[in-house]
């Protein structure tokens, strides 16, 4: 029986080093699989413990003279502790500014340190206002972009106006009317006594120098009708001026109707 014979040198050195190799490829594959446990176990507990609202003052609140920590707390649901990744900016902003009387409102999320900071823009109402509601008329404001605010989102604000004209029959499809009449300059708004929409989409408001002004109907020719309004506030007519108006039509504001109150009848003289 023959023996084997011994592999040359070369050959038996290339296999060591083979199995060197496989040796050192399986103790990094150990060493990474420890690695990925160890991250994933961290970042389990970060997420857990780490970026999580513990408390009311991780929550920042800014740009707002009226609205503070406790209000924004409340108006967006929050609880404590809260982990922060669970929350969403775009649901907590509509929610903030739902219940509270802000024009924007910016929700951001920073995790180191953990906190969350919600920017805020202040509503300012300029108007008192009136809707039509499910449980009859409601009473509230609307400000400078006719936006309706009630009464609960108002309260706390000092510059609720108690003056000013009033909104009758608001509506979401009026604020760019409403809008045009608020910001159509201070001669016209402060002129103004009273908006009232009615039923049917016309416009009518109460003028303090002119008295009431039929301005006809929402269309493309609104704003040349608000142009004729607010030149005769400026200017009545010298033949107008000290005489009793009754009512002003601006459907055709080319060609205005007025129509002047007529003095009470003298009584009939007696036999």
């Amino acid at each position: 029986m023959s023996q084997a014979r011994p592999l040359p040198p070369g050959v038996e050195r290339r296999r060591e080093l083979r199995l060197q190799r496989r040796n050192e490829r399986l103790r990094n594959a150990w060493r990474l699989l420890v690695l990925l446990g160890l991250s994933a176990g961290l970042g389990a507990l970060l997420l857990r413990e780490g970026w999580t609202l513990t408390s009311a003052e991780q929550v920042e609140v800014d740009g707002s003279r009226y609205i503070d920590r406790e209000q924004v707390i409340k108006a967006a649901g929050l609880d404590f502790p809260q982990p922060l990744l669970s929350l969403e900016p775009g649901r907590l902003a509509a929610e903030i500014k739902e219940s509270l009387p802000v024009e924007e409102v910016r929700v951001s999320r920073w995790m180191a340190p953990p906190r969350l900071r919600v920017d805020l823009v202040d509503r300012k109402p300029v108007a008192r206002a009136q809707r039509r509601g499910p449980n009859g008329v409601e009473q509230g404001f609307v400000d400078r972009q006719g936006h309706w605010m009630s009464l609960r989102q108002a309260q706390g604000l000092s510059a609720v106006p108690s003056g000013g004209p009033l909104v009758l029959g608001w509506q979401e499809r009026h604020r760019p009317i409403l809008t045009a009449m608020l910001e159509g300059g201070d001669r016209l708004s402060s002129d103004l006594r009273q908006i009232r929409f009615e039923p049917d989409g016309s416009l009518t408001v109460q003028s303090t120098r002119l008295g009431e002004v039929r301005l006809g109907p929402a269309d493309n020719r609104l704003p040349r009708r608000l142009e004729v309004l607010d030149h005769l506030i400026d200017t009545l007519p010298p033949h107008l001026q000290g005489k009793p108006l009754h009512a002003i039509d601006l459907t055709e504001p080319e060609q205005p109707e007025l129509a002047l109150k007529q003095p009470p009848k003298a009584p009939a003289a007696g036999p």
